[in-house]
């Protein structure tokens, strides 16, 4: 029997205990030999990769396919520098749009221009009387101008006040076009569903620049409801993608809680938290599966809505606030535990690190175990006595150390430099037992696995701030962290993230050895090929097919 392909004449990191091997021979989608084993078989294809690296597919345990696919198509605001480029940027896309049709743009980040918000009167003229909503990088909040603000409610809702987000006001006490939190949700009662094509063409245009990176496979961290979620048929969008054979990566999807409903009464025989059907994280195979239920315990740092226990530094008397009432959010936590489903707590302060930690321990408590480990979402301030608290709860922490690198100073300023140390912690995790896995959090921030792993090692600010040198990974650490890490942190322990006999054969193919270049070359590493399953799915030179 010929089998399907035997790639060779490479350096082959294993991510294994067998190390570093020259040869790798997949067949059905699988790994089934190494080294001389692999040599020894007859094979349809075999390719000589001349020298270039191959590591396991690159995971990314936290990332938005589907946003991150819509900002591919939707304006671009990240790169401007001031309000005025960004005022420009909107009359721009007006010239481009129909009258009475919005403006939607993405990227927006106050610490870009000055630590400002754009004018809503301003905004308006820009876009020639056209409503527009900006989203805000950590997709915590946006910026909506006069025309949208009438379209959406917000003037009779900054009345009544919002649960779990606000409604910005200036010293007259009239919107200023910023929402923060669930008081998006204002935008989303008008703007939402969106339609499934569209949602169907985002996933496209995301996997296809996954794969340009050498990711096989990613976690869409929140669907189908909540800010996060753009539709209640996105899992139908997923499959939709999958059957048409355009969906390029591996599809870990999470729920949003707002998507788990009770049934039954509470305490009565057969009551519980989740879909009407009783289906529960796990379900799937190895190319589309649901993952932990997505839950929004705080914001973020960057829009000072992140829950912390001691003041921000910019803000005094501000310790930013839940997504809710704690102790229903606490509530809804447990059922959907108890259930059968397992929890990514999305907690970026420290004080919702506590509730976080809280939950895990009351369901270890009860004896319950999850289908997948349970996990906390961002961690961006960790105090260092949660750290042993974490691992007792058996949870890990799910960071972004490339926010360290294009937010990092701003961090700082609203944080200050003591809370930094405990800050997008890697290292720290390690040392208490955690497994690491390193994301993006795309498109909050730009997501190259290189680059990501690049900052891990670095922790530079844009001013050049060593932030938090303590927790600088090694590279064959960093490397683990979007590999083994993160496979573990998925519930694909030995099936992903290395190359091993039986495991699944999900390759990258870079043109030089992460561990022969300086830490500051590694994000320039080009990636040459992309291998799903024993087939090319990104291969521009040749480097796999015939």
């Amino acid at each position: 029997m010929n089998i399907d392909l035997i790639l060779r004449g490479g350096r082959i990191h294993t991510m294994s205990a067998v190390g570093t091997t020259d040869a790798v021979a997949i067949h059905d989608g699988r790994i089934i030999a190494l080294g001389e084993d692999a040599l020894r078989l007859d094979a349809r294809v075999t390719r000589d990769i001349r020298g270039k690296t191959v590591l396991p597919g690159f995971i990314d345990a936290h990332a938005h396919s589907v946003w991150f696919g819509l900002t591919l198509v939707e304006l671009d605001v990240a790169p401007a520098r001031s309000l005025d480029e960004i005022y420009a940027l909107v009359a721009e896309r007006a010239s481009d749009t129909p009258a009475g049709a919005w403006i939607i743009g993405a990227g927006f980040n106050q610490m870009s221009v000055g630590n400002r918000y754009p004018d809503p009167d301003r905004l308006t003229i820009a876009a020639g009387g056209r409503p527009v909503w900006l989203k805000h990088t950590s997709g915590h909040a946006c910026v909506l101008n006069r025309a949208a603000m009438s379209e959406t409610g917000v003037y009779e809702a900054a009345l009544r006040g919002v649960e779990g987000g606000r409604i910005v006001l200036d010293e007259r006490g009239e919107p200023t076009g910023l929402l923060e939190e669930q008081a998006m949700r204002l935008v989303q009662d008008v703007m939402l569903p969106y339609p499934l094509a569209r949602i169907e063409e985002a996933l496209e245009a995301a996997t296809a620049h996954y794969v340009s990176e050498g990711l096989t496979s990613v976690t869409d961290a929140g669907i189908g409801g909540g800010w996060i979620g753009h539709s209640p048929q996105e899992f139908s969008a997923y499959q939709n993608v999958l059957a048409r054979g355009s969906l390029r990566t591996r599809q870990q999807v999470m729920p949003e809680s707002s998507t788990l409903a009770r049934h039954g009464e509470p305490g009565a025989a057969g009551s519980f938290v989740g879909f009407n059907t009783g289906v529960r994280s796990g379900l799937g195979d190895d190319r589309l599966q649901l993952g932990p239920a997505k839950f929004f315990l705080d914001g973020s740092i960057l829009g000072a809505t992140a829950r912390m226990t001691e003041e921000y530094h910019h803000c005094a008397g501000s310790h930013g606030y839940y997504q809710g009432n704690r102790d229903d959010i606490r509530g809804h936590a447990l059922d959907a535990g108890r259930g059968g489903w397992a929890l990514a707590m999305h907690a970026v302060g420290d004080e919702a690190v506590d509730l976080a930690i809280d939950i895990a321990h009351t369901l270890r408590a009860e004896g319950i175990t999850p289908p997948m480990p349970h996990r906390v979402e961002h961690g961006g301030v960790v105090r260092p006595e949660q750290l042993t608290e974490l691992a007792e709860a058996g949870l890990t922490v799910i960071g972004q150390p490339r926010f360290l690198t294009l937010y990092g100073d701003g961090f700082r300023e609203f944080i200050g430099d003591d809370r930094a140390e405990w800050s997008f912690r890697s290292k720290s995790l390690l040392d208490a037992g955690m497994s690491l896995a390193l994301t993006s959090d795309r498109p909050v921030a730009p997501g190259a696995p290189l680059s990501v792993i690049e900052s891990s090692m670095l922790r530079r600010t844009e001013s050049g701030h060593l932030y938090g040198a303590h927790e600088r990974l090694t590279i064959d650490e960093a490397l683990a962290a979007y590999t083994t890490g993160p496979a573990q942190v998925t519930g694909w322990a030995g099936r992903k993230g290395v190359i091993a006999v039986g495991a699944l054969a999900d390759l990258a193919v870079l043109g030089a050895d992460p561990r022969d270049v300086l830490p500051e070359e590694v994000s320039d590493i080009p990636v040459a090929a992309t291998v799903l399953g024993g087939e090319a799915v990104y291969d521009p030179e040749g480097v796999i097919a015939v």
